[in-house]
């Protein structure tokens, strides 16, 4: 049996084809997703281990600048780490935010990336974690160092001036070297500047104090004995491992970060195979009925149906494998492509093999080859109850009608639990309620996928009338040869189906969401500008300074972000500039006046205020960061403000208390509104800084927005694959079904029905059934995104529906396009078939 396995697959190897090429995609998916992150978690590793090699004991605190409660290693402290035996140098390290401009002045990097660390000679005059490929490290406070990348896009050389912007005014520098580091940061596409110590001191912490601290052992000494030696010297809260263990966890740390990327990218490679499925069992399906006749002899023969069932089932496996080992070597190909894309794009990855793990050989070939059987058992099970009388007559079998009311009652049954579940996490809304809609979009699935074959007639008939009008007999003929069997147009349908459900229901939830977030930021604000640090961080007081000294600004107030405890109670609270806070925000009061806040008084969001019990008039015991407590009266109740916390105080109250300025962002109003001039005016009053980001009224709300239309993107793309399987299974359907057909086709060649015709006939056929599948997954995917909107929309202010008709209108111009596609190679295989050759076919 398994020599006549592996005969029938050579037999029937051009019509097997498309099954190997959805396995093949699948499988590259897979083994590249699990190549791709083994080789990202190996090159990690690889670097954590290099960056601590050297290190004994590593030394972090938590002190920051501007908070003096929190302390770091002092210069005494460090003396006394560096004096312990088998010690054999300790250094100190503070680090911060530091941005670079390029010959443009924008910023190099990504912001959050871009840091600033200080140059720690040693007696030799080197710093250990750096080699210099040009010049040498800052010694004076005016000289900083770049590391080799950011000094190449930046175009800097050794000598020449370099503006350098932490989280105050931007200044320049001189250039001293030019250095290579393995430096996490930069391995993410950022920039690593370093300064003198002392400078790196006033600028990140305070003068004599290090944040970090890392020891070398001399030879034979022990690094658990140096941190059992270390710990006792520490200030509190410092804490300290051995460089060896330091290293795990920052491995770990990695692994857990990949982990997600692994979980995402296998998830929608468990789609492409869910799709492929369709097409397998498609094809083992429409293979056994054109090989009935042989199937029915060999059971003539003396063959039992166990041995025609695995016949078929090792077919399936000899195609798996094939597929499994063409798509494991695109897989390779796959993660070292996109391990080259990541450097292309500015994601440098640390130097390290490609890492060909046993699991994903393991992987990649088990899921090829089970999922092959796995599509192709119930074909097999149909294929083993031929009887051998079969062998004597041309009638193939047909479905029972009990097997099709069977099909569809089932179909029915869970397609409504499924519905049910669905509006029932909808209406619920939790937690709860998304695992009740997530069981119920998979049983709506499912049912919709049994139903799919009932489904098909009354829908393409809807369609017959219009077609045989528009292209006469071949209009009608297309229409017939797509409802004459259910289950293989339903089968085929199902793939497409599945696809648009996906794209479907992501384009609605996302274009809904983005409407929602566009509204709430349009409703919400009122400022011209937004001045934010491109990293993420406070900005520094003298930015609002200067603002307020700019030319044409006509209002500016701060978000300062203070968490005081009213009572017992710590609430979130947002720093403001009395009279101008209503200018650049649009704040709609309840009761009382914001005008209050001039007197020193607070407003409260209204839901906040009613969750606590306060009013307007109510004196509330506030206590501050330096933990003094002030009354503060209640001035007035407002509608909440998703920019702002739920609590404004005035900056005039606020100041004798927060010792730490920590200004998320700064909001303007400018006379005359927005335009390039009054842009231009923000720019100069902030120096030109390259660190800081000035955004008008549409750049705020596409970086509040934005996210939707990326994450879309990025969903369509990976979706891809499953939609291009899904072509290849109209492709095979129709190829198998020309091939099926030749005695038809040849009859109506020979009554007169000409290539031209059909062509057109294979075309619009393959048209009918694309768009069939499109439009049940473009109704499933509505209702699914309606359904995941609306268990969200508690959490969303000004929550409301939107389809997105212009998307569904292109996604069935698509299927169409598809359909027209996927027919090119039948149509042209069915026109050029010599009709008295066909005629003679069985």
């Amino acid at each position: 049996m398994f020599r006549t396995a592996v005969r029938n697959v050579l037999a029937h190897k051009a019509r097997l084809l498309m099954t190997v090429l959805a396995v093949m995609l699948g499988v590259a998916f897979v083994s590249g997703t699990l190549v791709f992150t083994d080789t990202l978690g190996n090159a990690f590793r690889n670097q954590s281990a290099k960056n601590y090699d050297k290190v004994a004991v590593a030394v972090t605190t938590w002190a920051e600048r501007g908070d003096e409660e929190t302390p770091g290693i002092d210069e005494a402290t460090l003396g006394k780490i560096q004096d312990l035996d088998g010690v054999a140098e300790a250094t100190g390290r503070v680090s911060g935010f530091a941005g670079v401009g390029d010959t443009d002045g924008k910023l190099i990097g990504d912001g959050w990336s871009n840091t600033g660390s200080n140059f720690s000679p040693g007696a030799d005059g080197k710093d250990a974690q750096y080699a210099f490929t040009d010049g040498s490290g800052p010694a004076k406070a005016d000289e900083v160092a770049l590391d080799k990348e950011t000094a190449s896009k930046g175009a800097y050389r050794v000598g020449e001036p370099v503006r350098v912007a932490t989280n105050g005014p931007v200044k320049e520098y001189t250039l001293s070297g030019i250095f290579t580091t393995e430096d996490g940061a930069v391995n993410a596409g950022g920039s690593l500047v370093l300064f003198d110590t002392e400078v790196a001191q006033q600028l990140y912490l305070r003068p004599g104090e290090f944040k970090d601290v890392t020891v070398t052992a001399t030879a034979g000494a022990s690094d658990q004995q140096l941190l059992e030696a270390v710990k006792p010297l520490l200030p509190e809260y410092a804490e300290a491992g051995t460089g060896a263990a330091l290293a795990d966890e920052e491995a770990e740390m990695t692994e857990s970060g990949l982990k997600s990327l692994n979980a995402m990218l296998l998830a929608f490679a468990a789609i492409a195979l869910f799709v492929g499925v369709f097409l397998i069992a498609n094809t083992f399906t429409m293979l056994i009925a054109q090989r009935t006749k042989e199937l029915a002899l060999m059971r003539a023969v003396g063959a039992s149906r166990r041995q025609v069932k695995w016949a078929i089932l090792l077919e399936a496996g000899v195609v798996g494998l094939i597929a499994s080992v063409i798509g494991f070597l695109l897989g390779v190909g796959l993660a070292t492509g996109l391990r080259s894309a990541m450097g292309a794009f500015g994601g440098q990855i640390p130097a390290g093999p490609l890492v060909v793990s046993p699991t994903a050989v393991v992987s990649a070939f088990a899921v090829g080859v089970l999922i092959t059987v796995f599509a192709a058992w119930l074909p097999a099970r149909r294929a083993a109850k031929i009887p051998p009388v079969a062998a004597m007559s041309s009638v193939h079998a047909v479905a029972t009608t009990k097997s099709l009311v069977v099909r569809n009652s089932f179909g029915a049954v869970i397609t409504l639990i499924g519905s049910a579940l669905i509006v029932g996490g909808a209406a619920q809304g939790d937690e709860n309620g998304r695992w009740l809609l997530g069981g119920g979009a998979f049983l709506a699935l499912v049912g919709v996928i049994v139903l799919i074959p009932l489904l098909s007639r009354p829908v393409i008939a809807l369609v017959r009338p219009l077609m045989r009008g528009t292209f006469g007999v071949s209009g009608k003929l297309a229409a017939q040869n797509a409802v004459r069997n259910p289950r293989r147009t339903g089968a085929t349908a199902s793939a497409l189906a599945i696809g648009l459900t996906l794209v479907t229901g992501i384009s609605v939830l996302g274009v809904t969401l983005g409407q929602a977030i566009d509204k709430m930021t349009t409703d919400n604000i009122r400022a011209d500008y937004m001045v934010s640090m491109a990293s993420g961080g406070p900005l520094d007081e003298s930015a609002l300074t200067a603002l307020r000294k700019a030319d044409g600004v006509a209002a500016a107030s701060p978000q300062r972000a203070l968490y005081p405890s009213v009572g017992e109670d710590v609430v979130s609270a947002s720093g403001v500039t009395p009279g101008d806070v209503e200018k650049v925000f649009d704040l709609k009061t309840v009761s009382g006046s914001l005008s209050s806040l001039k007197d020193g008084e607070i407003a409260i969001a209204r839901e906040t205020a009613k969750s606590h019990g306060w009013k307007t008039g109510d004196s509330l015991p506030v206590t501050f960061q330096d933990e003094k407590k002030e009354t503060l009266k209640v001035g007035a109740l407002y509608e909440g403000n998703e920019f702002l916390s739920p609590m404004l105080i005035p900056e005039d109250v606020v100041a004798p208390h927060e010792t730490l300025s920590d200004i998320r962002e700064i909001w303007l109003t400018m006379d005359g509104g927005q335009s390039d001039a009054n842009e231009q005016a923000v720019i100069d009053a902030l120096g030109d800084n390259p660190a800081m980001s000035v955004m008008d009224r549409q750049g705020f709300r596409d970086m509040f927005g934005g996210f939707i239309n990326t994450a879309l993107n990025i969903m369509y793309a990976l979706l891809a694959m499953a939609l291009i399987i899904a072509v290849l299974g109209v492709v095979n359907t129709l190829a198998m079904s020309v091939f099926e057909r030749q005695q038809e086709i040849g009859m109506l060649r020979a009554i007169g029905l000409d290539r031209r015709k059909v062509k057109r006939m294979i075309r619009l056929e393959a048209v009918v059934i694309s768009l069939f599948g499109a439009v049940v997954g473009v109704a499933l995917g509505t209702f699914l995104g309606w359904a995941i909107g609306k268990s969200l929309s508690a959490s969303i202010p000004g929550y409301a529906l939107v389809i997105p008709w212009d998307r569904l209108a292109l996604f069935l111009v698509l299927a169409g396009l598809v359909g027209v596609l996927a027919s090119l190679w039948p149509a042209r295989s069915g026109a050029k078939l010599n009709m008295l050759t066909a005629i003679k076919t069985e």
